[in-house]
């Protein structure tokens, strides 16, 4: 097949006639299939239904003998943080559970620095004015939508296969405004991509005009890899304690997507400094949070190794529905329409269209019963630059339903790319 560019005008009119029959023909069927949000459905969430079963009525103790049932244990049971801990190479010192959000524990650390400042601050950040922060694009559109009800100034860098374009985010925070960046460092969202061991340690180890800045490291998919043929990750406290910047990373993630959406159970991780710091406005805020759900994860899962063995059966799970996405989307390799991601694990691929044709993409699809995340998510202020990207989200719909919303992806993807060259 040639490239849509070496096509003539008779020809891309005769194909796009041809496509537009089989289109009406998908718009008929009445379809309601959504590829829009990054949740588990319904065959995910089996997995982790022996977490229904545990039984905490006779021993509601931890293993320090606290009662869970009670208030206390303001930064959760250490049994909790050892299995973070172990999950996620961190030190169990260093973590804060919390509740069963992560993004609510970033919008409080946030709150706190506008409130308060953080460890380092000579004001609480309200009180400056014009702030600014780094958004990787294409990035999560609930990290960018934070800063802005706050009122930072949001300032896009590229994504890059090794993570943000370094030498845009150097420059960047020679500028005393500039606060700090959103960072999903593994499997990132949308992208899949996985930041290089050198773009952890120039995060790490950069001059930074601000002596307050922050890296907010959400490693929402730090375990979700599809297999043991894995992505890794460099430990970011390791390398920062090193260039004396231990202070500058907050570190977050959840169970959210490990055991139940909205059931999970979050935490923060943070350097002594900003951990004394948090606490002493978090004493404020709760007495503790949910303990008998850390009890009862810490029961479910016991040790880090049968958590492994439990993300790589739902890994299992999703890379079928990876696979299936991507080997529909391969129908359009050298027609130089498209082009997508082929993640080793998370919850996301990216695909670019011809720049110009993502919202035309977006309608022929919702048209034809698609719904994909609107265009222009994955960007600050909901604004694609190039109207190209689109974050396909293919965890939730059946295997066959994932089939059918390709079908019409593809589709789309051509008509759209045809009527952008001229029809």
């Amino acid at each position: 097949m040639k490239s849509y560019n070496e096509l003539t005008l008779a020809e891309r009119r005769e194909l796009y006639s041809e496509l537009s029959a089989v289109y009406e023909e998908y718009r008929a069927k009445g379809l309601s299939l959504d590829l829009s949000r990054g949740k588990p459905n319904s065959s995910q969430l089996d997995i982790s239904n022996g977490l229904l079963k545990v039984d905490l009525s006779s021993d509601h103790a931890s293993e320090q003998g606290i009662d869970c049932r009670n208030y206390g244990v303001l930064d959760g049971l250490p049994e909790m943080k050892k299995l973070f801990a172990d999950s996620m190479c961190l030190d169990p010192s260093d973590i804060i559970i919390g509740g069963n959000s992560s993004l609510q524990l970033m919008y409080d650390a946030l709150m706190r620095a506008m409130l308060f400042g953080v460890y380092g601050s000579k004001a609480p950040w309200s009180q400056e004015d014009k702030l600014k922060w780094i958004c990787v694009t294409p990035g999560y559109d609930r990290h960018f939508r934070i800063t802005e009800t706050l009122g930072f100034e949001l300032i896009s860098v590229n994504m890059l296969p090794t993570g943000p374009d370094m030498d845009e985010v150097e420059r960047l925070v020679k500028d005393p405004k500039v606060k700090g960046i959103w960072c999903v460092p593994k499997y990132s969202n949308p992208t899949g991509y996985t930041y290089s061991d050198e773009t952890v340690r120039r995060l790490a180890s950069m001059k930074c005009a601000a002596p307050d800045f922050r890296i907010m490291w959400d490693n929402a998919y730090g375990i979700h890899d599809f297999s043991e043929d894995k992505d890794e990750l460099a430990d970011i406290f390791a390398i920062s304690k090193e260039y004396g910047n231990e202070d500058r990373v907050f570190y977050f993630s959840s169970t959210s997507k490990v055991t139940f959406p909205g059931s999970g159970i979050a935490f923060m991780a943070a350097s002594e400094n900003n951990r004394k710091q948090i606490s002493k406005y978090l004493g404020a805020q709760t007495i503790g949070y949910d303990k008998l759900n850390q009890l009862r994860h810490v029961r479910f899962f016991g040790t880090a190794e049968k958590m492994h063995s439990h993300m790589l059966n739902l890994g299992a799970v999703i890379k079928q529905k990876f696979d299936i996405t991507i080997s529909k989307l391969k129908v359009l390799s050298g027609l130089e329409i498209a082009e997508w991601t082929e993640p080793r694990g998370g919850y996301f691929i990216s695909y670019n269209v011809m720049p110009g044709t993502a919202k035309r993409v977006y309608e022929l699809c919702r048209s034809a019963g698609v719904t994909l995340t609107e265009v222009g998510a994955t960007f600050p202020y909901g604004i694609d630059p190039a109207d190209s990207n689109l974050r396909l989200a293919p965890t939730y719909p059946s295997d066959e339903d994932i089939l059918l919303a390709m079908d019409i992806l593809v589709l789309s993807t051509k008509l759209a790319a045809l009527e952008k060259l001229g029809i």
